[in-house]
């Protein structure tokens, strides 16, 4: 029971990795307020849980519903122990040259903007409950692979969630007076309906799209299957836990190896540079031995 006692928070809960991360906290303990703007997701999550999950209604690109669902957490006890800055959707698909201000705007609220007011409207009610019982107060913020170079996201997304990271980075060394650590996580490519949310066709067509995308996924890196929400999940609990009592201010990547390199690093069947000098050379050589004379 690692969690024990514990308040925590966890937006986006309703469904993939907020969900699965909700859950785990409940089993091991925790008070969960999960927040989400998918209240029967919510509401399910809650009455199925296996501990105690209390879902609020929360739209994140609303401040004010930002900061109430914190002063709901703090009501039970008078502050926050955990809170995990989850919720963010794949906004705008359009490339840097298409993208219109709007939905530039839309994207960065919603991916950014509300990891900076989710913990805004947290750390009031988490200063002073920084003991190192069971890791302390903490803040666990998800970026994603998409941070670290383009090709795994949409432009403003990647951007966003670059953000996300340096925000983790200045909020550790913020906060690291009042005993308050913050971390991320960065996901690759998990089987969620993130993909796949924003899409314009029928429920049964974007399970079919998802599943796609799992097989995609598992052809992709290393490790030879799909992303599951609970990698994640247990990556935030060791972040937010007392195991990781000395981390603050850097990010866990959980991606199968998909960041390692390049494919002909990691899979011996695909050629790389220098398996091509290599060929290249023994081709030269074979044809200079043929062009010799007898």
């Amino acid at each position: 029971m690692r969690f024990s006692d514990k308040i925590a928070v966890v937006t986006g809960a309703a469904s993939g990795i907020g969900a699965e991360t909700a859950r785990l906290f409940a089993r091991e303990g925790a008070i969960v307020f999960a927040g989400d703007i998918d209240e029967a997701g919510g509401a399910k999550l809650a009455a199925e849980a296996e501990g105690d999950i209390r879902f609020v209604p929360c739209d994140v690109t609303d401040p004010a519903a930002i900061e109430a669902l914190m002063n709901a957490a703090a009501g039970v006890d008078g502050g926050i122990d955990i809170l995990m800055n989850n919720a963010a959707a794949g906004g705008a698909r359009a490339n840097i040259d298409e993208i219109e201000p709007a939905d530039w705007d839309m994207t960065m609220n919603l991916v950014l903007r509300s990891v900076a007011l989710g913990i805004r409207y947290a750390v009031p009610h988490m200063k002073g409950r920084a003991s190192t019982k069971n890791g302390g107060a903490n803040i666990v913020n998800v970026s994603s692979v998409a941070a670290v170079g383009p090709g795994y996201a949409p432009t403003a997304y990647s951007v966003a969630k670059a953000g996300v990271l340096h925000l983790t980075k200045c909020a550790a060394a913020d906060l690291a007076q009042f005993g308050i650590r913050v971390n991320a996580v960065q996901p690759g490519f998990i089987n969620t309906n993130i993909f796949t949310a924003s899409l314009d066709v029928p429920g049964e067509m974007k399970k079919l799209a998802n599943a796609a995308i799992a097989q995609i996924s598992s052809n992709a890196q290393p490790v030879r299957r799909g992303g599951q929400s609970a990698d994640i999940a247990e990556a935030v609990a060791y972040l937010a836990g007392a195991g990781a009592g000395f981390v603050t201010g850097t990010s866990l990547i959980v991606d199968g190896g998909i960041t390692l390199g390049p494919r002909h690093s990691w899979d011996p069947e695909e050629p790389g540079l220098f398996s091509a000098l290599e060929k290249m050379e023994e081709d030269m050589k074979a044809k200079a031995g043929e062009a010799a004379p007898d």
